[in-house]
């Protein structure tokens, strides 16, 4: 579904993305693990056109999108759940969900339920102010936003950062189950014993190269990996 070879990108000088490739197969769950300052949030943000690589190339559903605009691919079904959730906080829940559908003609109820009984919480909550949720509200407010348009890849960004270990592990789950129902998922995560575990396929990334790439069980058992990452 996606495939990114050879990529590079530069902040400046900075050259932040050093010959990167790596593939995400339909229904698929791929994460990009490593420390901060990898790189990973670049790659994210360069896949879904929100930053141009200087050279190498990305194809999404067998499509050339190396320099095609944010907008025009959520039309073509990638979503992009930012770091920080970057959600609008002076609208209620339910006006960021239609802002999430801004490509559809209409919002559907239909479409509301489905991330309603994803995330129950965001039902009870849908008038209030999204500013005054709790971060994992938030994150969970930032999820929903993304699946109202119905993406075939939905790439999350540290959808676990800052909060309670209970509220991670239950955005693991709700990972899992949007998995189930048919989204392929590329996940960024610092949290690497979470995404190895759900994950089919996984990749090291470290000051903005690839070091090590194999299924999310393989990486697990890896004396490097469990050195570096999950503190074994």
């Amino acid at each position: 579904m996606l495939k990114v070879e050879d990529m590079h990108v530069y902040y400046g000088a900075i050259h932040a993305i050093k010959g990167v490739s790596f593939e995400v197969g339909e229904g698929e769950i791929v994460a990009l693990i490593g420390a901060n300052g990898a790189g990973k949030s670049t790659i994210l943000k360069t896949v879904s056109g929100l930053m141009h690589p200087r050279s190498g190339s990305i194809s999404f559903c067998g499509e050339d999108i190396t320099h095609t605009d944010a907008y025009k691919l959520l039309r073509h079904g990638l979503a992009h759940v930012p770091e920080g959730r970057r959600i609008f906080l002076q609208m209620t829940v339910q006006e960021n969900l239609e802002m999430g559908a801004y490509i559809n003609k209409e919002v559907s109820q239909k479409d509301l339920d489905m991330v309603f009984n994803y995330f129950p919480r965001l039902k009870e909550r849908r008038k209030q102010i999204a500013g005054t949720l709790s971060g994992g509200e938030q994150q969970m407010l930032a999820m929903s936003r993304a699946l109202m348009s119905h993406p075939k890849l939905m790439m999350l960004d540290e959808p676990s950062m800052g909060l309670a270990p209970l509220l991670v592990d239950q955005i693991f789950e709700i990972i899992k189950e949007l998995h189930k129902a048919g989204t392929t998922i590329l996940l960024v995560e610092q949290n690497a014993r979470k995404a190895l575990q759900i994950a089919d396929r996984a990749y090291v990334l470290e000051t903005g190269g690839i070091t090590l790439a194999g299924t999310g069980a393989e990486l697990a058992s890896s004396d490097e990996v469990r050195k570096a990452y999950l503190g074994g």
